[in-house]
């Protein structure tokens, strides 16, 4: 794994969890439901959990490593993921004069939803302090936005930004960095599809940090896109095409979990776009260069070798399995032991199990549970080993269901009654917490 030190250098970085995350009135989401990571007391796989690591809060529960969401298709699995990558666009998106449609998705069933924002609320711990961020949109504009810093264990709003009687109201707190007379020239900049974090991040020096830290946090979260593994195969090869040292990475990484590998290249397919090497650049630099190529696309050649000898394949050619694996490997690089500052804390998976044997699933859940630095992995799937792998605790289990009303729901196996070390698979198949499918007929 040196190479991956090389990649990304040796600095371990503090802890950068995520506490919870609400979501309202998005989709099939209709009433708030609350993804927690805060672990539940007394249970034990005391590896599934890290402390929190906030430095004024040392009594604060510790969190968990990983979490796996099932139910039934059609239930909300991807629309809590889709819920996450809204509030990251939402912090990615640039301040512009133009305006576009902002990611809001009203709940469908309900009149009276469509008149209301869709809103989202991330609990987060970054450098030791532990900041609350709340964003309300609709497709033209913000509705909410606030930023609360905690100070041992009271809640300090930083600022809180509303709409009243179609005016955007401001409330700056007296902790606010920089003083009400810069937050005024923020505010001013800011325009009603632009968050106010983002415009402050923006146009604010080095020497103001408060905004910068949390901004940075929320930048970091990485979600897959919908319908498994093939969006993330493509950053792959992208990054094969642009640095030897992820091509190493990716070669022992499938060889590991039985994919006979041994060598693995990519080139662009347009002529004259040569591959430059990323490795040495700063990160920064690094990510906009390969914005700039990655748009491209590339042709991947993996070389197996049997008993028989060695043999090219195309990445066309290849099972659905090994190209789900390859795109796996790009956030398990950019996720892993020894992490440069600007990777990835926070990762969701939309259909982790694609194409995937359930033992390669287990393992690599395995083996992120027992990196040395803690990150954290969300992931939607439908395979049931991993309840009966023994890897997970009861509050790593969490089920989506829908109700009456089409609208999702959402719980936690450890909400249910129940013992710890049960038959957490048999339980489910046994409609002991819902969140089955209903087949016609049976």
């Amino acid at each position: 794994m040196a190479y991956i030190h090389r990649w990304f250098g040796e600095k371990l970085r503090e802890n950068r969890m995520l506490i919870e995350f609400t979501v309202e009135n998005f989709r099939s989401i209709h009433q708030p439901v609350t993804l927690s990571m805060v672990a539940a007391p007394r249970l034990q796989k005391r590896g599934n959990v890290v402390p929190a690591g906030i430095l004024d809060e040392k009594s604060f529960p510790p969190l968990l490593k990983a979490a796996a969401i099932y139910g039934p298709n059609a239930s909300g699995k991807s629309t809590l993921m889709l819920a996450f990558r809204a509030l990251f666009d939402m912090v990615e998106r640039s301040p512009s004069a133009d305006l576009r449609k902002l990611p809001a998705a009203p709940f469908r069933f309900d009149k009276d939803a469509h008149s209301r924002p869709s809103r989202f609320e991330i609990n987060f711990i970054h450098e030791g302090i532990r900041f609350g961020y709340e964003v309300a949109i609709s497709a033209e504009r913000v509705h909410r936005e606030v930023l609360t810093r905690y100070r041992r264990g009271k809640g300090c709003r930083l600022y809180d930004r509303r709409l009243m009687d179609g005016q955007e109201v401001y409330e700056f707190g007296e902790q606010l960095e920089g003083g009400h007379a810069l937050a005024n020239v923020w505010r001013s900049l800011t325009g009603p599809q632009t968050l106010f974090l983002a415009q402050a991040v923006a146009n604010s020096s080095a020497e103001l940090t408060q905004l910068r830290v949390p901004f940075s946090w929320l930048r970091r979260m990485y979600v897959s896109g919908i319908g498994g593994m093939q969006a993330m195969a493509h950053m792959s090869q992208h990054m094969i095409a642009q640095s030897s040292k992820f091509a190493e990475f990716v070669t022992g990484f499938l060889s590991d979990v039985d994919v006979p590998v041994t060598d693995i290249s990519a080139k662009p397919v347009v002529a004259g776009s040569a591959s430059h090497d990323l490795t040495d650049l700063d990160p920064k630099t690094r990510r906009d260069r390969f914005a700039q190529i990655s748009s491209l696309d590339v042709e991947t050649t993996l070389t197996h070798r049997t008993a028989l000898g060695t043999a090219k394949f195309d990445f066309e050619e290849e099972s659905s399995g090994t190209q789900n694996l390859l795109g796996f490997a790009f956030p398990w690089l950019v996720f892993g032991e020894h992490l440069h500052p600007d990777a990835f804390d926070f990762c969701f998976i939309d259909e982790f199990d694609s194409s995937l044997h359930p033992k390669v699933v287990a393992e690599l859940v395995r083996r992120h549970i027992e990196r040395a630095h803690p990150t954290q992995l969300v992931f939607t799937t439908h395979d049931t080993h991993l309840m009966d792998a023994k890897l997970l605790r009861r509050d790593q289990f969490w089920l989506t269901e829908r109700d009456e009303t089409g609208a999702t729901q959402l719980r936690c196996v450890h909400d249910f009654e129940g013992r710890e070390g049960e038959d957490i698979e048999k339980r489910y198949y046994e409609g002991r917490y819902r969140s089955l499918p209903f087949i016609r007929g049976q």
